[in-house]
């Protein structure tokens, strides 16, 4: 992640938990690895609530393939006292939000489509800005390695 957009992302997550009234906004890569946060995460596991969700989001595209679907853009599973609302952006990374009774989930789910649209490009950017990794000793031949054992 590059400081520019870890900055960019930040001040989205920031500027969401205000306007959707929000406990808790977490952004989390699919591999389970929290990427941003705003709002009241220094009580939460943070690190324990990014591998389950991350793993939620992969049971349900499992389920979706069943389906013969792409996949489930948005979870929300609602509690007595908390609520979750998950959603993909741009198929890399899952926005999570937690909430509760000060806030609705129409609200939340108002703001959280102008968050992704927000957010979408941003990580279409980086992922042109990464460079691609080719596969370990991509570059060593057959002809190497039998040349390798034949010695």
């Amino acid at each position: 992640m590059y400081e520019e957009e870890q900055k960019q992302i930040q001040a989205i997550a920031e500027r969401l938990h205000q306007d959707s009234r929000a406990r808790t906004i977490l952004l989390i890569d699919k591999n389970g690895q929290l990427v941003a946060a705003a709002g009241d995460s220094a009580a939460l596991d943070t690190t324990s609530l990014s591998s389950l969700v991350a793993g939620n989001v992969a049971a349900t595209g499992g389920i979706a393939q069943l389906l013969r679907e792409d996949e489930f853009t948005a979870q929300f599973h609602e509690g007595k006292g908390m609520s979750i609302h998950m959603s993909l952006v741009g198929r890399r990374i899952i926005l999570v939000v937690l909430f509760d009774k000060n806030t609705t989930q129409g609200l939340v789910r108002l703001r959280v489509k102008k968050a992704q649209d927000e957010l979408v490009p941003i990580f279409e950017a980086l992922a042109k800005k990464v460079p691609t990794q080719s596969a370990p000793f991509a570059e060593i031949t057959d002809q190497d390695i039998d040349n390798l054992f034949n010695d």
